[in-house]
């Protein structure tokens, strides 16, 4: 079986995930999505846990893909700041809804479960030294506290858009943020 089968799977998990939830997740509805044989999901991984942790890796390699440090512009002072923030979020809750569904679902799901959630408490931890390195650029004193309290922001941002309002606007939200921290 080529490795694009593969592919297919996870992406179609990740779209299963995000869509109908950890709960829905099996091998051959992730066939089904996929357009694959009946058994392609599970000749990649034989239990659902082995699909889970697919997953899990797949979501954490595809944020470092997308968000690639070296890939972004330099942002040098608040209003860098502002706007990177904003462009994440827009990104989060448009393009890779799916998966920032899916990653917040599996987030919940392996709670206790150490071993399988790590993957994506890594990723959270690198994109956290990430985040703060911008937040240290943009000239914002007492970075570490500053960068909690913004990604706690962000993820209250997108969880509220991608459960409540799709419509929110979350530049204002984020301006106020960046703002009173950059002027305390």
């Amino acid at each position: 079986m080529p490795a694009a089968t593969r592919v297919r799977a996870l992406e179609a998990a990740v779209e299963l995930l995000g869509a109908e939830g950890v709960r829905a997740l099996s091998h051959a509805r992730v066939d089904r999505r996929a357009g694959l044989a009946p058994g392609s999901t599970s000749n990649w991984f034989r239990t659902r846990r082995a699909l889970l942790a697919g997953v899990v890796d797949w979501i954490a390699a595809s944020e470092r893909d997308d968000f690639d440090p070296g890939a972004m512009p330099a942002i040098t002072g608040p209003e860098g700041l502002i706007e990177g923030l904003c462009a994440m979020t827009e990104l989060q809750s448009g393009a890779f809804a799916a998966r920032t569904r899916a990653r917040y679902a599996l987030f919940l799901e392996l709670a206790d479960d150490p071993e399988l959630g790590e993957p994506l408490r890594r990723q959270r931890r690198e994109f956290e030294r990430w985040t703060e390195s911008i937040v240290t650029a943009a000239g914002i004193q007492d970075p570490v506290p500053a960068t909690r309290a913004l990604m706690a922001l962000g993820d209250g941002l997108l969880l509220h858009r991608l459960t409540v309002d799709p419509d929110l606007d979350m530049r204002p939200a984020i301006e106020r943020a960046v703002r009173a921290l950059a002027s305390s």
